[in-house]
């Protein structure tokens, strides 16, 4: 990766959380505001930093290694949990598959390289898995078709538990918990289901008690310092960020479409979106607010679209659906197929290793592991909640990817089966004729299968945003031209992306080329119409333009140019002003007066358009005096 434009540009979230880490291992770990952001990854970064340095390629070491534990610790579950504990190579087959499985998943090699938060999401997330596994004795799970085993009744005397012999096993389960919620909010509600899980542990009362006692716990050694922390710099309780309320409308407004859009277009940037929500919603309330009523602002308006909605909605979730398990993984920085032009991993194990295959292979393993739900059931909560909770929001591709774990826990049994049907055909297909459920599992795979595949999201779209990020982080290290040819291969990808024309535009309007600047303004507007920032930048260029030929004596370009830039902001006072000079200097000086009014009708302290107006006024009425005497 380090011979690719990707590893030394970092983009969206990167780029916040590099300055964050950057902060933080100066010496700012405590900070200001109540958190917007997860912090958990950031402080990990920044304790990087602080032993390391700034060192992107350790940081990516790092990542692998976490990302390699991730596959030893969903091997480990799968082996525990969907293997027949009597068939010493079935179990070998059971946790070699669901390691395999995820070490060569393409989507997981590309998020283990980006400097995102994605790597300890998956890492949390098998860890959990694998300490559920620890408690749970490895399954009976049944070939396909075969009858369900009988499940011997738990031994209350012992506890399914170990609190004997395992006294710190709550706790972990909920300091990883905890940890999971600091890095991705939404899995606060996994806590719940965990707490409720060991709540119904067949064991004593009094020992219930004291596992989920141990359980919050551990859970509160790692959420109440955070909580703490947002309270000491605000005042107010936030268990751990308060952007609940915004990224909840972005989900759910009647523009919605299920991925993301930034609440002002073309903003969607980590440094504008705190911002945008406070400001747009002070504005609408008219008084300054707390982070909380920011939140609570938004609420309200999803939950009003929602209510008033309810058809349009209730669409918006079916979409919201096949978007979590579509075989693209939607981007909101970065896209996979950028990135597999410079990589041959990616190259070669994307077409094969998607969520289109892997989806329906974990339904038809949930399928076979079933008749062991009674056992198992916290295993399929967490996939359904967690899923839930994304679908609630909006789908990113890094939103859904703690689903892989799950997804490859139940897709190992579906390839642990037909290594089996391999093994001992005649055996399998005897089960499989046996069973009188085998063509409803078929149709709903089939019907996973299509849904999971259907084209719903187009690459070069991705590709054309990628490019465009890519340029931005070139702009923001000074490399102006690697930026133009970023942009401009963004609009050759994606001739209709208007954020590429309005950043082609800024890069040349930096170099000084502010003809072209305006063109490309006007090639993005016609893309479009709809876009303040890119009038705005038009404006600015135009404006710019306009008086480097007022400066030259080009007077009729001048005046052209101030005309443009007030088409696309008629509040800009300073072009007001300069178009005032302009006409002036053509002995326009009606026109000119009437321009020195405006830009001080908008900007009653605009001391040049006052000392310009009397001037111009000065000018007329002699201009006058002269007319009259020549006509005497």
């Amino acid at each position: 990766m380090r011979g690719t434009p990707f590893f030394d540009a970092l983009m969206g979230d990167a780029h916040g959380y590099d300055a964050w880490a950057q902060r933080l291992a100066a010496g700012d770990w405590i900070g200001h505001d109540v958190f917007y952001q997860a912090p958990l990854y950031p402080y990990f970064l920044g304790l990087l930093y602080k032993v390391f340095g700034r060192d992107l390629l350790v940081v990516r070491i790092v990542q692998a290694v976490f990302g390699s534990l991730s596959c030893v610790l969903v091997g480990y579950a799968a082996h525990r949990l969907f293997s027949k504990p009597l068939d010493r190579a079935q179990r070998k087959r059971a946790g070699l598959t669901a390691g395999l499985l995820m070490a060569f998943y393409a989507p997981a090699i590309f998020f283990d390289a980006l400097i995102q938060k994605s790597v300890l999401d998956v890492f949390f997330v098998s860890a959990l898995l694998a300490l559920i596994a620890v408690q749970l004795p490895p399954s009976l799970v049944p070939s396909f078709g075969e009858p369900r085993p009988d499940t011997p009744k738990p031994d209350t005397a012992k506890p399914a538990i170990g609190m004997r012999r395992r006294p710190l096993w709550p706790a972990m389960l909920g300091v990883v918990a905890g940890c999971l919620a600091l890095t991705r909010e939404n899995a606060l509600i996994l806590v719940a289901l965990l707490g409720v899980w060991i709540g119904f542990t067949p064991v004593q009362r009094r020992r219930r008690l004291t596992l989920v006692a141990v359980f919050a716990a551990g859970v509160s050694l790692v959420l109440l310092p955070v909580a703490i922390r947002n309270y000491s710099v605000t005042g107010a309780f936030y268990l751990t960020t308060a952007q609940f309320g915004p990224n909840f409308y972005i989900g759910n407004h009647a523009a919605a479409d299920g991925t993301y859009s930034s609440l002002r277009f073309g903003r969607g940037s980590p440094e504008y979106e705190q911002t945008d929500a406070t400001e747009l919603a002070q504005e609408a309330l008219g008084r300054s607010l707390t982070p909380g009523e920011v939140s609570a602002y938004w609420t309200s308006r999803a939950v009003d679209f929602i209510s008033s909605h309810p058809g349009q909605w209730l669409d918006l979730i079916g979409r919201k659906i096949l978007l979590l398990v579509n075989a693209r993984e939607m981007l909101d920085t970065e896209s996979q197929e950028s990135h597999a032009e410079w990589s041959l991993p990616l190259r070669m194990l994307g077409p094969i290793t998607h969520f289109g295959i892997l989806v329906p292979l974990a339904v038809l393993g949930a399928c076979i592991a079933w008749p062991m739900r009674a056992r198992l059931w916290v295993i399929y909560g967490i996939a359904v909640l967690y899923s839930a909770s994304v679908v609630l929001f909006y789908v990113f591709a890094r939103y859904r990817y703690p689903l892989l774990p799950l997804l490859v826990l139940f897709a190992s049994v579906s390839l642990t089966e037909a290594i089996q049907m391999v093994m001992r055909p005649f055996d399998s297909l005897r089960s499989v004729r046996a069973s009188a459920k085998v063509a409803a599992v078929t149709a709903a795979i089939a019907l996973t299968a299509i849904a999971a595949n259907w084209p719903l999201l187009s690459p070069d779209v991705m590709r054309a945003i990628t490019e465009t990020n890519l340029g931005t982080a070139l702009v923001e290290s000074g490399r102006l031209q690697d930026a133009e040819a970023r942009y401009r291969r963004a609009i050759e990808i994606r001739p209709d992306y208007a954020p590429a024309y309005n950043n082609l535009g800024v890069a040349l309007r930096a170099q000084g080329r502010l003809d072209e600047a305006i063109r490309t303004y006007e090639d993005g507007l016609r893309v479009r119409k709809e876009y303040p920032t890119l009038h705005a930048n038009l404006a600015k260029a135009s404006y710019d333009a306009g008086t480097a030929q007022l400066e030259a004596g080009r007077l009729n370009e001048a005046v052209n140019a101030f005309e443009i830039a007030l088409r696309q902001q008629p509040q800009y006072a300073e072009a007001h002003n300069n178009l005032g000079i302009a006409l002036g200097s053509q002995g326009k000086l009606n026109a000119a007066i009437a321009e020195f009014e405006e830009a001080l009708r908008i900007r009653q302290d605009y001391e040049d358009a006052r000392r310009n107006l009397a001037l111009a006024r000065g000018a007329a009425a002699e201009s006058q005096k002269s007319e009259g005497k020549s006509q005497k």
